[in-house]
């Protein structure tokens, strides 16, 4: 009995460590997103362009960040199949705190000119890179080492930074927004959300002196040590991935189309839409407080859509999630063209809430599509290769398809999204309570 009290305990602790790791690690990719619709127009380029030329471009360097998570990916889920799930979160971790630290520092295009926006890019492409590396690590941590009836509930944990990254990015820019002057904000304000990230470098050491690895990889490791090392490393964890499982990945790759997509069109652009939009006109604390509230409900619908695929299957609550995401990208936007808070509230966190039911079992199905040996590399492969493919130009996509075509074609998007997403998980095997 005390055992099992211990496992318990053990485990709400991973998972709790998890949630607030991932939270701070997505809150420093988010801030960016945010300051990418509000401040960088301004701060780190010419202001002799057109206001829709700078945000385009300010949203195009949000892009670099997803440019890189692949090849984060790549590299920390190498040494994450090879030295461990815990070392490797931990270097993620590190790198995400300092990149985005920097970043509150740099100088504006007023002061240094064109290495402004250059050193900018250099530092969104570090934070990809920590991004591509962080999320394999944290999510192997929780479901590797839950039961295999939870899988999916603990895999949530993982999950749920995302959406309480948004909050806290959105709670930090109010915050500071509303305690000074605009002029104040503009020129130094927008820096303290960036600079608060140091608190991620704590985290790490946490996560470095009071977790262990999992069993999974304990027994991998066992089984490595007990063969010559030119065995060992013959074996590159990520080719072997892609020789093992290139459909795999690139099946997954497509179920995180509808995910990216809508998330980002969702947290991004409909707050550069709702202050440019002459239908909509809102202040830049209104539409921050309509995705903080949305994100705060797609936490719980994260945990309880991820709860339901322990008992339905992965495939069937992520399949639901897709179509509704698809067909609520219609009503979207006539909600937000009303310019009524509480519509605009409703259409983002309809759209967070669907996304959810993606989301949350994700964690656990990416975990059960691949065998131990070449699990972080996998996962990661397929999370990131969709993540550069759906969310990177997501925000840039939208804002063109918006001023050349009309914002009926931003919902056609999402739709289109969401149909690439359901063919591929029609092609994946369903996985739900499987052993590792």
């Amino acid at each position: 009995m005390a055992s099992n009290h211990d496992d318990k305990s053990n485990m709400r602790k991973v998972a709790l460590t998890s949630l607030a790791g991932t939270s701070i690690e997505w809150y420093d990719f988010f801030i960016y997103g945010t300051a990418a619709a509000i401040v960088f127009p301004k701060a780190f380029f010419p202001q002799d362009l057109p206001p829709m030329v700078l945000l385009i471009i300010s949203f195009s360097t949000f892009a670099v960040g997803f440019v890189a998570r692949p090849v984060g990916g790549i590299i920390f889920g190498h040494f994450g199949d090879r030295v461990g799930r815990k070392r490797t979160l931990v270097a993620a971790l590190m790198m995400m705190g300092a990149a985005t630290t920097l970043i509150g520092l740099l100088p504006t295009y007023g002061t240094i000119g064109i290495a402004a926006p250059l050193l900018l890019v250099l530092l969104r492409f570090v934070q990809g890179l920590a991004i591509g590396g962080q999320w394999g690590g944290a999510m192997l941590l929780v479901t590797e080492s839950a039961p295999a009836n939870k899988r999916g509930w603990y895999g949530a944990y993982a999950q749920a930074g995302a959406p309480v990254g948004v909050i806290l990015a959105n709670l930090a820019f109010i915050g500071v927004s509303m305690s000074m002057s605009d002029e104040a904000f503009m020129s130094w304000g927008w820096r303290l959300p960036f600079l608060a990230s140091i608190i991620l470098i704590g985290v790490s050491l946490f996560v470095q002196l009071r977790l262990e690895d999992t069993e999974a990889f304990k027994t991998l490791k066992a089984a490595q040590d007990s063969q010559s090392h030119s065995e060992v490393a013959a074996r590159s964890p990520i080719v072997q991935a892609l020789k093992k499982y290139p459909r795999t990945i690139m099946l997954a790759a497509g179920a995180f189309l509808s995910v990216q997509v809508t998330f980002y069109i969702l947290i991004a652009f409909t707050v550069a839409y709702g202050l440019n939009s002459p239908t909509v006109n809102l202040s830049r604390e209104a539409m921050l407080t309509a995705v903080l509230i949305a994100s705060a409900v797609m936490v719980p619908t994260q945990f309880y859509f991820s709860g339901l695929s322990d008992r339905l299957g992965r495939k069937k609550v992520y399949r639901w999630g897709a179509i509704l995401t698809g067909l609520w990208g219609f009503a979207l936007f006539p909600l937000i063209d009303t310019g009524s808070l509480p519509l605009i509230v409703l259409g983002i966190t309809m759209g967070l809430a669907f996304l959810g039911m993606q989301y949350g079992p994700q964690a656990a199905y990416f975990t059960e599509l691949f065998s131990t040996e070449v699990r972080y590399s996998g996962a990661s492969l397929g999370y990131q290769i969709g993540a550069i493919v759906g969310g990177a130009l997501a925000p840039t996509v939208a804002v063109l398809l918006w001023n050349e075509l009309g914002i009926i074609f931003v919902s056609i998007y999402i739709l289109l999204a969401a149909v690439l997403t359901l063919w591929s998980l029609s092609l994946l095997e369903e996985t739900g309570g499987q052993p590792l």
